[in-house]
């Protein structure tokens, strides 16, 4: 009685755990190959699944270019001592004489220090008048206020010495070293200088990009370039605003793979196996490395040379798929280029899914022992 008791039990428990397992499935970290390849466009899906080869690895191999325009590139250095308005100026003149329009009887100088030029770009200096200034270097000035003072004082000598203002300014802001507004002076009349003169970026500079905004026009090079290519070390204009900011640029881990995040670029271009790479790798006892997968909406006119077509209109779903274990395939995994936005998706291993069943099953035939046993003590 009890051994029969025992037996029915473990059949109705195992026949239970069986039926549950089949009607619920196990756990697992999303869809395996199958499911994906049914989404396919040939499977009445909306998603074109291709085998990443040489061919597809080019058509797709896009980077983003930056880069200044002429427009930027060609524009002259400023004159360091050419004034602006805004800018402040300081002034001393002497006379030869013992009662000058501006020197006292026990001095033979005057000091006007900090004119600043108006809005209009000009200054007023006494006996002299307005003094168009703006545009003018401070030579220039200097002969102009002599050449008014000569009628009215002998012989007067003047020194006119442009100052720190706010005429031809720049402001920094983003990962710079000391974020603020800085004069173009004579040392810090281009890009590099004006950065140095900040302290520098303060992120790392595989992933920098400086933005230059000059009026509506806004212009973007990463920092590597900007001393790979001298002529992007532009020269700089009053009004400028220079922002420092780390690539935004990312894309989605998930999968078997050692972390499932958002991550962000840490080089200008990445690969296939640098994405994986970076993400921890494939994971040993579950990954399966010939479902490597990149989703990504591939515009129109990639799509139509990657599928060898030219009717298709629109950005289009199109899943990548790498196969690590084929005799070139960590070739084209290190070649073919990740972009914005994807996904990169690995799938579980045939053998991960059976693991889990007979594991499953095992503890549903464990709980079923200590059921029959149960209810055997209890008869």
């Amino acid at each position: 009685m009890n051994y029969l008791s025992k037996r029915w039990v473990k059949t109705v428990a195992l026949m239970a755990a069986v039926s549950v397992l089949a009607s619920c499935g196990l756990p697992r970290v999303g869809p395996n190959k199958n499911e994906i390849y049914a989404g396919s466009v040939m499977r009445e899906g909306d998603a074109f699944v291709i085998a990443v080869n040489d061919r597809v690895t080019r058509a797709t191999a896009i980077v983003p270019a930056l880069g200044f325009t002429e427009t930027f590139r060609n524009a002259s250095v400023l004159g360091s001592d050419t004034i602006q308005p805004g800018d402040t100026l300081g002034l001393t003149i002497w006379e030869n004489v013992d009662d000058g329009l501006l020197v006292a009887e026990t001095a033979n100088a005057t000091a006007l220090e900090e004119v600043q030029v108006d809005g209009s770009g000009f200054i007023f200096v006494p006996y002299a008048g307005r003094i168009k200034a703006s545009g003018n270097s401070t030579e220039a000035v200097r002969r102009i206020i002599t050449e008014r003072l000569a009628d009215q004082t002998p012989d007067p000598q003047v020194e006119v010495r442009r100052l720190a203002g706010d005429g031809s300014t720049v402001s920094l802001v983003g990962s710079v070293g000391g974020q603020g507004v800085y004069a173009i002076e004579r040392p810090t009349r281009t890009l590099s200088a004006m950065l140095a003169r900040a302290g520098g970026i303060t992120i790392e500079p595989e992933i920098a990009q400086i933005s230059v905004i000059r009026g509506a026009r806004t212009e973007r090079i990463w920092f590597q370039d900007l001393y790979a290519h001298p002529g992007y070390d532009i020269a700089l204009r009053g009004g400028d605003k220079i922002l420092v900011e780390a690539d935004t640029r990312s894309f989605t881990a998930l999968g078997a793979t050692g972390t499932q995040a958002r991550v962000p670029f840490d080089t200008q271009t990445l690969s296939a196996v640098e994405a994986i790479a970076q993400v921890g790798g494939l994971v040993p006892t579950s990954s399966d490395p010939t479902g490597v997968f990149i989703f990504r909406n591939e515009p129109a006119e990639i799509a139509n040379q990657v599928l060898g077509r030219s009717d298709l209109v629109g950005a289009q779903r199109i899943v990548y798929v790498l196969d690590l274990t084929k005799p070139n395939g960590m070739f084209m995994a290190r070649d073919f280029v990740v972009r914005d936005q994807d996904l990169l998706y690995v799938t579980e291993a045939p053998f991960a899914q059976w693991s889990k069943t007979i594991s499953a099953l095992t503890g549903s035939l464990s709980a079923v022992n200590t059921l029959a046993t149960t209810a055997v003590l209890y008869q």
